[in-house]
């Protein structure tokens, strides 16, 4: 008994949580494992060399070419100051928008160019001509949607700087201007005695 609670605490010491949590540290790193090996078991070298070249391809050409793209759009679209409403600009509305569209693009990119028609009928029984225009019909909704977001939040700043939609505070600023004093909301003074 004795020796179970030292290897417990000695787990628990080690992992610095439950057993639990290091079982299952381990399993996933068995499946991860796993996972590799299949992978690897065809075309090991090319799938190397994909992966080495989509680490090269992302950091040396494409990190340069959206950061590039960003700039370009963050001088275009200048971000107003932070105190009149929206805190970080118009950028947002640019960048959320292209980047789910870019992510669309490179996950799916063999079949939006047609790269990879025939190979896809083959395996699927399904046409590949539906996704270029699929892909530009989300781009466009994504835009749409974004431009949508923009134009009501603009709406709702101008609204709330529309003086009639401040009335109640512009009122109580110029009657504290004025020296007005309201009387305070309890008795105005000591309470005399009841009267039976």
């Amino acid at each position: 008994m004795r020796f179970l609670g030292r290897s417990r605490a000695g787990l628990r010491r080690l992992d610095g949580e439950s057993p639990l949590r290091l079982v299952l540290l381990l399993c996933s790193f068995a499946l991860t494992g796993y996972a590799g090996v299949r992978l690897l078991s065809g075309d090991w070298f090319g799938i190397a060399l994909w992966f080495i070249g989509a680490a090269v391809l992302h950091d040396l050409v494409l990190l340069p070419l959206y950061a590039l793209a960003d700039r370009a759009v963050a001088a275009v679209l200048p971000a107003p100051a932070p105190a009149r409403g929206i805190k970080h600009g118009w950028t947002n509305h640019v960048r959320v928008p292209a980047f789910v569209s870019g992510v669309l693009l490179l996950v799916w990119f063999p079949l939006i160019l047609g790269r990879q028609e025939r190979r896809y009928e083959n395996a699927t029984g399904l046409s590949a001509d539906v996704f270029w225009p699929r892909w530009l019909l989300i781009t466009a909704v994504l835009f749409g949607a974004s431009a949508l977001w923009l134009v009501i939040r603009v709406a709702i700043r101008g609204w709330r700087r529309r003086p009639g939609a401040r009335s109640g505070a512009a009122q109580a600023e110029s009657a504290a201007s004025a020296g007005e004093r309201k009387p305070p909301a309890g008795p105005a003074g000591p309470a005399g005695p009841s009267r039976p």
